[in-house]
């Protein structure tokens, strides 16, 4: 019979400590590498970026589109019932006011909600352009200087001249 306590005393040595805190010695050092660090940055703007886009679509550009094409002003509530009996409320006898309702009598294609993300992509997609492109405007490097001519070139430069005003 296997005895615990000299199982546990094996399991408190130093050495079994030292390999089970080593993983967090790894992670340690895979978390502070400056490429994980640039990524967790560059995700955390990114979905307050992605916050201020959405709110925009859904806030500015979303009301106008819906104002400009026909049959209302709230884009997020058009949809089509797959089911041309199911568009109209058996208890009031009306179409559906809105999406969530017509979704609880049946299955609709909510095809605002998706011309929504659309847009919404579409400047985040555009937004992200722009900024890649004044990065990499901002980092390429100014072409350098030609270099002055050497003492051998020059003197090369006033014998041809010299020949030339000769002939």
């Amino acid at each position: 019979m296997r005895d615990p306590i000299k199982g546990l005393q094996d399991e408190l040595t130093l050495e079994s400590a030292k390999k089970r805190l080593g993983i967090f010695k790894e992670f340690k050092e895979f978390a502070m590498r400056g490429n994980v660090v640039d990524l967790a940055v560059g995700v955390v703007i990114g979905a307050a970026f992605g916050k201020i886009v959405t709110s925009m679509v859904a806030d500015i550009i979303t009301p106008v589109i819906g104002f400009v094409t026909p049959g209302g002003a709230d884009l997020k509530n058009k949809f089509l019932s797959l089911e041309s009996a199911k568009t109209i409320d058996p208890t009031t006898q009306q179409q559906f006011a809105s999406l969530a309702d017509a979704q609880k009598h049946g299955a609709v294609i909510a095809y605002g909600q998706f011309l929504t993300n659309v847009v919404d992509f579409v400047i985040v997609a555009f937004c992200i352009f722009i900024m890649v492109k004044v990065i990499n405007k901002l980092y390429r490097a100014p072409a350098p200087a030609p270099a002055a001519p050497t003492p051998t070139e020059q003197l090369l430069t006033e014998i041809r001249d010299t020949l030339k005003q000769k002939s």
